[in-house]
């Protein structure tokens, strides 16, 4: 499945329109959010259709996974919109994250805390909330909002030390960066789950995070409870290292501003688990004949080139690296 597909659901007294457009969007809140109702009205139009008292309008079928018997039912479900309610432990598992990683489906998880094991996007976490779009009358409006909203960096950041994901291409690239501008000092977390301790042992310090957006939902709770006693601590999220790269412009290709404009029409969620591994594969596809040549392991030293390095630090809007 590909695309952004609107979901349109309402009874006597709730109403819910919204859109998804990745393989995993999560739902975060509180008890008596509509969460759980919002779950049952797609279970009731799936179990009974036209006969229920739920109106459902989506371009997919949407559909419901639960209970001990789920490996089961995940394997009759095909290129459809998947809605699993808190409470489903097997979402935690390993298991059901390797059950997914090659389905076709869409899959949007009621849940109260971080599932490690899934790569979802920090943009796609919502909670839900009255709209208050049909004022007095009866039915209740609930619509989706964003429970991270965009940080912005209005005033420009200058870091005194870097906390990179992981020891890849993103944080050799960062390092060399670091390296050449006052020497301040990147660290590498070595894991997305490794980034909270990592920010604990430097809160004295000014500290940018760097890490793959795509893939850190699960992290965010913990790490914006100290974003908000910590101003000196900034996030920054791109949806990887490669869609960096991508968009500064130093990568030619036809067709790649309008993939970097609307992705989720181009990546197939049975082929990849995340946005950051198909930026990867971009990236390497199309560096693959070229002196930019890109693998994520060891970076390749030309895009340590002033000119190079200098159009991808530019799309880091609000990051200050040169003194």
């Amino acid at each position: 499945m590909r695309g952004t597909h609107r979901i349109s659901l309402q009874n006597k007294r709730i109403r819910y329109d919204f859109e998804i457009k990745r393989n995993i969007t999560v739902i975060r809140g509180d008890s008596a959010t509509g969460k759980t109702a919002l779950v049952d009205m797609i279970r009731e139009h799936y179990e009974n259709g036209t006969a229920s008292a739920v109106e459902l309008t989506c371009d997919k079928e949407c559909t419901v996974l639960e209970g001990r018997t789920w490996t089961g039912q995940l394997s009759m479900m095909k290129d459809s919109i998947v809605f699993i309610d808190e409470g489903n432990e097997f979402v935690l598992s390993d298991d059901f994250a390797s059950a997914i990683r090659n389905t076709d489906n869409y899959y949007v998880i009621v849940t109260r805390e971080g599932i490690p094991s899934l790569p979802y996007s920090v943009e796609e976490i919502y909670g839900i909330r009255d709209s208050g779009k049909y004022g007095t009358l009866k039915r209740t409006y609930n619509e989706f909002y964003h429970l991270y909203p965009t940080i912005d960096n209005r005033h420009a950041v200058r870091p005194e030390n870097v906390i990179a994901e992981d020891s890849n291409a993103g944080y050799q690239f960062l390092q060399d960066v670091c390296e050449k501008n006052g020497g301040m000092t990147c660290i590498s977390a070595h894991g997305k789950s490794n980034i909270f301790s990592a920010v604990i042992r430097h809160l004295s310090e000014k500290v940018l995070v760097v890490a793959d957006g795509a893939a850190f939902g699960s992290e965010m709770e913990k790490l914006m409870r100290v974003i908000k006693n910590y101003p000196n601590v900034t996030l920054y999220l791109p949806e990887s290292f490669e869609w960096l790269i991508l968009r500064s412009g130093v990568i030619e290709d036809s067709g790649l501003g309008e993939i970097l404009k609307n992705p989720e029409n181009y990546i197939e969620s049975g082929d990849y688990f995340s946005w950051e591994r198909y930026f990867t594969s971009q990236l390497i596809r199309i560096t693959r004949d070229s002196y930019l040549r890109y693998a994520k392991r060891k970076l390749n030293p030309a895009y340590l080139q002033e000119k190079i390095s200098d159009r991808i630090l530019a799309v880091m809007h609000g990051i200050k690296f040169k003194r």
